[in-house]
């Protein structure tokens, strides 16, 4: 795949450039965490985690298939472009629901398929 792509790989295989990629850094924070009587948040950040929500839009019925099957699997490692770090990084991720909305199975054409892929460990 080409070189604009957000996401170089999912399990060592080249996958098709989404049309929207949206980064996320989220905080893990430990279970007693939370906000005091006086007011005060006490975070404790143990740890975060990196969230991927992706779509592609007007695809093929061919494409569609190949994208949901390739990140199928419980887990997936993914090489995406990391917006913290400024480069590619390789982790391994879970995937939720994956819908795809029809637009036309006469034409062949998936109007979207769409999901998030959640970082598997919170460790940084």
């Amino acid at each position: 795949m080409a070189d604009y792509n957000p996401i170089r790989s999912v399990d060592g295989k080249a996958i098709k450039c989404p049309s929207g990629y949206k980064y996320s850094l989220n905080d893990i924070s430990a279970s007693d965490a939370g906000r005091t009587e006086d007011t005060n948040m006490d975070k404790k950040r143990i740890g975060q985690c990196v969230k991927l929500e992706m779509e592609w839009q007007n695809v093929s019925i061919e494409d569609a298939a190949a994208i949901i099957q390739a990140f199928n699997p419980e887990y997936v490692k993914i090489c995406y472009l990391d917006a913290r770090l400024g480069k590619y990084r390789t982790s391994e991720f879970y995937t939720g629901d994956k819908p795809a909305q029809l637009y036309n199975s006469r034409k062949g054409i998936w109007s979207s398929v769409s999901f998030n892929a959640i970082e598997r460990s919170g460790k940084h």
